[in-house]
């Protein structure tokens, strides 16, 4: 599969990554990671030639991210994170008072008018 396919199928997952998303979250409270065993696994990979492929990998992890940056905002709201998605690139916090003007709000408008 070249890396175009790749991004091409990932476009395709969008409804299936919903689904699976859902139910991770149910079933998240269950999840647990063995540190141990991570981190062999990092030590492993690292022994295997990891200046080989450092400038392909970049332009790779490069195109998923970019990829991943505009859906960012809907995994956040599937998983409960939402309006705290401080991961997520150019995310800008939505208004707490919706319609509702506040002191801070009213004081710097004022201050513009001056």
């Amino acid at each position: 599969m070249t890396w175009d396919e790749l991004l091409e199928h990932m476009d395709n997952l969008v409804s299936w990554g919903q689904d699976e998303l859902k139910g991770w979250h149910k079933t998240a409270s269950a999840l647990q990671f063995d540190k141990k065993a991570e981190t062999a696994l990092v030590a492993l990979k690292g022994k295997q030639g990891e200046a080989a492929c450092v400038a392909a990998d970049a332009t790779h992890r490069a195109l998923v991210q970019n990829k991943l940056a505009g859906i960012c905002e809907d995994m956040c709201k599937e998983v409960g994170a939402y309006p705290k998605c401080a991961q997520c690139p150019d995310f800008v916090v939505p208004d707490s008072t919706p319609g509702v003007m506040t002191w801070d709000e009213l004081l710097e408008h004022m201050d513009n008018l001056v």
